[in-house]
């Protein structure tokens, strides 16, 4: 993708609905995007501070078709700038160096830092993550699924690759809508890289500086509620960002990673205000398009909330302000400590003026659009569970959401939800950020069988009320930074919690096993993040930061510390007083408890 091209047009089809009436609004359509200039004044910069020339020169540079570091601005930067430095990670695949890495025992890989590197930071690029620390020589490999959207033929593919790996061999659903697949050996990488390509797939661009899975609403094109269909875009951008999955070095040298979410409902869904980029469906003079949140994300030392940029931009123009926004962050983001360059941290220096100034020079034609006030997001709306069995728009027919606890997958569980998604709906599947997947398009008269399968007793349409917002990070089980496990802890203490109180309305708990927060902690809740803590011995033991208070839609907040440094073992009886206290549980009587 040239980064001066100016327009392009993908061709994706619509779900086919499994009847005749459904197949013409289900042929393929086309969705260009053109470069369009927006036929307003320019937008001045008289409110923006006051900035050093010199800091508005871009830090990187273009050279044999990649975008590095200029010398001049090499001092202090952090180590993973050197490693990109020092060889550039998109030539593992664009220059196909992943071949003759794979040829090489680890034993070998581990004798020079070139190669070690290449391991251990350079394959993320590839959307592969060494897990040196836990599982040495095993990978997981986090895909590009925009939307969340996946076939039957791409599941089984998936449980395939999996399969051969044994008890090291699983998957993951992301809180971005994602898969991550594990036990992958560095020798298969090749081949199933071809596989992943065969079936329309590619885990290009998926870890470290990258651009990361763009969300969008689970339910698009089904939801008789829904304000757009939001997966033309998310689709536009994740082909955008890799080039077709062919590459796009443009944006694959960021300071940092990258968030961007499409939102379609008025649920929220997608949780914008924690994406470095959301587009927020607005009209503007009769035309629609989406006003522009930026800067949300989540760090160890600091977590903030996704700000207006107070800019519109017409559907036509998705793309080009993502590129814009991408390039001002690219060229000037800060290179130094890793938890002071997310892009909320070039906002603050430059001030938001500034920042949308800066992303209006790289606009065509350098002109942007003020918001529109037309928001088309309803502010006072009760988020809706898609659990369960829910009418579509298209009538007949239905989404049935599944609980899968704590998003945790096995190859036999792949083979089945894709034969269910063949059988009863489309041979479609969605994933959701809160590590579920919805089966869409199932027909009234295939409902009462569906829901008698012995997959869905495992993966209930009807989980209990804490259960159905348990998230849980992957952990320590295979995660390095992890400091505690996650996922079977979540479920346990869960359990032991629902026999202690009784609980009338939902409550989301998140799970995270380190200050990065991947299972975003902060939104929940009710959010517990992994440390190292004492117990009443004073012996070092596995504990957590509990959080309370966070809320996702329209008033969206991130939570507080609410106690610090609690032993595992105690979180039980910490949890109950916790909902009882501020969410209404009742204490079960002993007899119940026992029963």
């Amino acid at each position: 993708m040239s980064s001066s091209s100016s327009s392009f047009s993908v061709r994706f089809a619509s779900p086919l609905l499994p009847s005749p009436a459904a197949a013409t609004s289900a042929s393929p359509k086309t969705w260009r995007v053109h470069a369009t200039t927006p036929t307003v004044a320019p937008v001045t910069t008289s409110s923006a501070p006051e900035v050093d020339a010199e800091r508005l020169e871009p830090r990187v540079e273009e050279r044999d078709g990649y975008f590095v570091l200029k010398e001049k601005f090499r001092k202090g930067i952090n180590p993973q700038e050197k490693v990109k430095i020092e060889k550039e990670p998109m030539k593992l695949f664009m220059e196909n160096g992943i071949e003759d890495l794979a040829k090489l025992s680890m034993e070998e890989i581990d004798q020079a830092k070139n190669t070690k590197d290449d391991i251990d930071v350079r394959l993320k690029w590839l959307g592969l993550f060494h897990r040196r620390k836990h599982h040495y020589g095993r990978f997981m490999m986090r895909l590009k699924l925009p939307n969340g959207v996946t076939t039957s033929e791409q599941t089984r593919y998936l449980a395939s690759v999996i399969k051969k790996y044994g008890k090291d061999g699983c998957a993951d659903v992301t809180t971005r809508q994602n898969w991550q697949i594990r036990g992958v050996v560095l020798p298969d990488v090749p081949e199933i890289l071809k596989g992943l390509a065969q079936v329309g797939l590619t885990s290009l661009q998926s870890g470290m500086d990258n651009v990361r899975n763009p969300v969008g609403n689970p339910l698009a094109g089904i939801d008789p509620e829904e304000i757009v269909d939001t997966r033309p875009y998310t689709n536009l951008l994740s082909h955008f960002i890799t080039a077709n999955a062919q590459g796009n070095p443009t944006v694959t040298n960021l300071p940092r990673k990258w968030n961007v979410c499409v939102v379609g409902s008025h649920d929220l869904y997608e949780h914008p205000h924690i994406n470095d980029l959301a587009y927020m469906p607005a009209t503007k003079d009769g035309r629609f398009g989406f006003n522009l949140l930026v800067g949300g994300f989540f760090s160890p030392k600091r977590c903030a909330e996704a700000i207006p940029l107070d800019a519109w931009v017409a559907a036509d123009d998705v793309i080009p302000v993502c590129k814009a926004v991408l390039e001002a962050y690219r060229d000037l983001g800060s290179r130094g400590n890793r938890q002071k360059t997310r892009m909320m941290w070039l906002i603050d220096e430059l001030g938001i003026e500034g920042f949308r100034a800066e992303v209006v020079r790289r606009m065509p034609g350098q002109e942007l659009d003020r918001a529109s006030s037309e928001d088309l997001v309803q502010r006072q709306w009760d988020r809706r569970d898609y659990l369960g069995v829910h009418p579509q728009k298209q009538e007949g027919f239905n989404y049935v959401g599944l609980h899968i606890p704590v998003g945790r997958v096995q190859a036999g569980d792949m083979d089945e939800l894709a034969r269910l998604a063949d059988a009863y709906g489309s041979g479609e599947l969605r994933l959701t950020v809160e590590q579920n997947i919805i089966i869409p398009n199932v027909d009234n008269s295939k409902l009462e069988a569906l829901l008698k399968e012995p997959l869905l007793e495992k993966f209930s349409p009807q989980p209990s009320i804490l259960m159905k917002g348990l998230v849980a990070c992957t952990g320590n089980q295979f995660c390095g930074q992890a400091i505690i496990e996650t996922k079977a802890r979540a479920l346990k203490v869960t359990e032991e919690v629902e026999r202690l109180v009784d609980v009338t309305k939902p409550v989301r708990m998140h799970w995270t096993g380190c200050p990065n927060s991947c299972a975003q902690v902060q939104v929940a809740d009710i959010g517990f993040m992994g440390c190292m803590t004492r117990d009443e011995d004073g012996k070092t033991c596995e504990g957590a930061d509990v959080f309370l208070g966070g809320r996702i839609g329209s008033d969206s907040h991130l939570g507080d510390i609410y106690k610090k440094g609690v032993p595992c073992k105690d979180l039980v009886p910490l949890v109950a007083d916790i909902l009882v206290e501020h969410f209404g549980a009742v204490v079960r009587e002993r007899e119940e408890a026992e029963d």
